[in-house]
């Protein structure tokens, strides 16, 4: 009998790989978008869990909204927190595993180099709390929990999902002519979406609880990350570098959240793929969705 897995979130990026990665590897799948379940509400999330007996369930949902947070904590912390404490609760009760996925924002980006899951969090936005905060509800539940922090993560279903990603962003605005200006003073680890979900469903599959870091493997800028996109595509866009200064934000975003996959790696379980390597499968992947998509049509 196939092991089954629950899929919360799973119409996002990240959760549309996670399905399809589990399903893959022989998992029975049942998948739940924002409108079938709502992770807000623990009789809902209760009632599913419980009813599917699963073996794991996978958080994907998310409020990530990060500036509209600083007005609405409460909306974001109802989503990034209380929420993980519905699903803990539940899978303590019927004995499943959670994987739940959290965020570089946890910290304040004033060490400089990558994190690692031994450095102190210190969120400075409304958004980057609630994360934190789910992080600890999950840990509090459950001692079988397996939380993973990762970075900017963008997909190929990106181009599908409601609030897209960083390369369709930049896509978008290269192909309507406009100027990107794009900061080159804030240092990530962005994330490929596929190369994100392989990693977690081997560590899951593999029992592994605790903090783990998937990130991209590599800090760069988002200017240095623009540039790398345009070069793969082999688009020629108005790409012009500035700094935060120039374009300040509602949310206080760490200048340097680049993520360390040390402990990743050290326990087996590979590097992850290197920016040009990630871009170019990106938009393989992208032209045969793009085709799929007319042919639907």
């Amino acid at each position: 009998m196939a092991k089954k897995a629950l899929v919360f979130g799973s119409r996002g990026q990240l959760g549309i790989e996670m399905s399809r990665g589990l399903q893959r590897d022989g998992w029975e799948v049942v998948s739940f978008d924002r409108h079938t379940a709502d992770v807000r509400q623990a009789d809902v999330v209760h009632g599913f869990i419980e009813s599917a007996s699963p073996e794991l369930v996978v958080n994907c949902a998310a409020y990530n909204l990060v500036d509209r947070a600083e007005a609405e904590p409460a909306a974001a912390y109802y989503a990034n927190a209380l929420a993980v404490r519905n699903l803990a609760t539940a899978c303590r009760k019927c004995g499943a595993r959670l994987l739940h996925f959290s965020s570089d924002y946890v910290f304040d980006g004033a060490k400089g180099e990558p994190y690692t899951e031994a450095d102190s969090p210190h969120p400075r936005s409304a958004y980057g709390v609630s994360k934190l905060s789910g992080e600890h509800y999950a840990f509090a539940y459950l001692d079988t929990a397996l939380v993973i922090r990762t970075c900017g993560v963008y997909g190929p279903e990106g181009i599908h999902t409601a609030h897209g990603n960083f390369v369709e962003t930049m896509l978008r605005n290269a192909h309507a002519g406009r100027e990107l200006r794009v900061v080159m003073d804030t240092i990530a680890s962005p994330t490929y979406a596929p190369a994100l979900a392989e990693k977690a469903i081997a560590l899951a599959t593999d029992r592994r609880a605790g903090l783990f870091h998937v990130g991209g493997g590599q800090p760069i800028s988002w200017f240095q990350f623009a540039s790398e996109i345009f070069a793969v595509c082999q688009l020629s866009a108005d790409l012009i570098p500035t700094t935060r200064a120039e374009y300040p934000t509602q949310a206080e975003r760490p200048m340097f959240s680049a993520l360390s996959n040390a402990k990743l790696e050290a326990e087996g379980f590979g590097a992850m793929p290197g920016i040009r390597e990630a871009l170019t499968h990106y938009f393989d992947r992208r032209e045969d969705s793009l085709r799929e998509g007319n042919r639907a049509h």
